[in-house]
C-alpha cells in the first residue's frame, strides 16, 4: 500500500508517518519501480502500536524502548514493566502539579470580583508580585533529574 492508505488505515498523518521514518521508530518502506513507498502489514502494526504508545503520551524513547523489545520476543518483559511503572510515576507527579496549578489558579481568581479597572485589579497585583514560581518536573529533568525534559507536556 501507498502511504496514504497507511495514513487512512491508521489515522495518522501522512507526514507523521515520515517523521517516525525518521526518527527510526518505523523502518523504511520498500520502494516501487515509480519511487512510491510501500508499505505492508508490518507497517500498519508498528504504526499502530506506536501510535497506542503517544496516545498514552509516551516519549519516543519510552517508545523506542518497548519497539526494541516487541522486535525481541525473548527479551524480559520485566523491562516492559518497569518502564511503564516509571512512566506512571512521571504521569502522577504531572497530576499533582496540574492539581497545583489548578489550585493557585483558584486562588488568583477568588482575589478578583470580577469589576472595576485593571489598574487595581488584584489577579494583576499578585502577578507581579516577585517570588519564586514553583519547582516543576520539567525544571528538575534540566537540573540533572530522571524525568525526560519534555515528557507529558504537548507543544
Amino acid at each position: 500500500m501507498k502511504i496514504g492508505e497507511l495514513a487512512t488505515l491508521t489515522g495518522c498523518p501522512v507526514e507523521t508517518i515520515r517523521y517516525y521514518e525518521r526518527e527510526g521508530l518505523l523502518p523504511a518502506p520498500s520502494r516501487s519501480a515509480g519511487n512510491y513507498r510501500q508499505y505492508d502489514t508490518a507497517h500498519v502494526e508498528r504504526l499502530s502500536f506506536i501510535r497506542h504508545c503517544r496516545s498514552l503520551d509516551m516519549t519516543q524513547e519510552e517508545i523506542r524502548a518497548l519497539l526494541a523489545l516487541r522486535d525481541r520476543p525473548e527479551a524480559d518483559c520485566g523491562t516492559a514493566n518497569r518502564l511503564i511503572e516509571e512512566h506512571l510515576h512521571h504521569v502522577e507527579v504531572r497530576i499533582a502539579e496540574l492539581q497545583s496549578l489548578r489550585d493557585q489558579l483558584k486562588d488568583l481568581q477568588a482575589r478578583c470580583n470580577g469589576d472595576g479597572a485593571s489598574q487595581a485589579c488584584a489577579i494583576l497585583r499578585e502577578l507581579e508580585q516577585l517570588g519564586q514560581p514553583p519547582v516543576t518536573s520539567e525544571d528538575c529533568a534540566h537540573a540533572g533529574h530522571l524525568h525526560v525534559p519534555g515528557v507529558h507536556r504537548r507543544g
